[in-house]
């Protein structure tokens, strides 16, 4: 699993890319073809706009709806395949953008998702909630068209798009939301909570590697068996246990 960043044209920004699935990266993008984007917002000629760029890139098909609850959760054709939602946060702040959300998931069934917000003030009131309770990706609103279609892609191939500062916060906003999760940072091995105060800080494998004189094979060993131990499925968790536990 590879950890980075990228540098993003909008001032002030840079964008923490998370790769949360166990192969290693893609070097060609390649679309899952069962894939299908919903684009979520009352702007209609903005959204026809967005689903025209986002079917030439990929080949997937969008739906525009005006709301999630729009979104069909019995179509027996499409109830089990992937979706991905791009919801519009336009004038929307955090408390509405999840009480939506949670609307949504007491509908869907058993749809694999993957969902971004778009037009994200700078100013939003953001917490934890929204990274628990399932985005993938956050695009400001003077974010620019090729940004967005990177961000997307790279959510898409199972991603996480999120900026440095909005990272920053998640990790180190307190909340009892994974109380449940913990366990003591006895059961880590030394080397073990050294590699997890490091991905708390945002090191990359090979970085961690590189600091602490062992193989990137031997930190993804680690990091697999750091996983296991602490109960998370991925690297962005497995920071936020470190920020509550070490």
């Amino acid at each position: 699993m590879e950890f980075g960043k990228l540098p993003c044209p909008v001032a002030g920004y840079t964008f923490w890319v998370m790769n949360i699935m166990n192969s290693e990266k893609q070097k060609t993008y390649r679309s899952p073809s069962e894939t299908t984007f919903y684009i979520v917002g009352p702007r209609r000629l903005q959204n026809e706009l967005i689903a025209s760029c986002l079917e030439k890139k990929t080949g997937n098909s969008c739906i525009l709806v005006q709301n999630v609850n729009q979104i069909p959760t019995k179509d027996p054709k499409t109830n089990l395949k992937p979706r991905f939602l791009l919801c519009d946060c336009h004038k929307k702040d955090s408390k509405k953008l999840l009480a939506e959300l949670g609307t949504y998931n007491k509908k869907k069934n058993k749809t694999s998702n993957q969902i971004v917000f778009f037009n994200v003030s700078p100013e939003l009131d953001f917490n934890k909630k929204l990274i628990l309770s399932g985005i993938h990706g956050f695009f400001y609103e003077n974010d620019s068209l090729d940004m967005f279609l990177k961000g997307v892609l790279a959510v898409l191939g199972g991603k996480l798009w999120l900026s440095r500062d909005m990272m920053t916060k998640c990790i180190f906003e307190n909340t009892d939301t994974h109380r449940s999760s913990k366990r003591s940072s006895g059961d880590l091995t030394d080397r073990q909570t050294e590699i997890l105060a490091l991905i708390a800080v945002g090191a990359t494998n090979d970085e961690i590697a590189d600091k602490l004189c062992i193989s990137p094979h031997t930190v993804k060993t680690h990091l697999y068996k750091i996983f296991k131990k602490i109960n998370v499925p991925n690297r962005v968790q497995a920071a936020f246990w470190a920020a509550q536990n070490l």
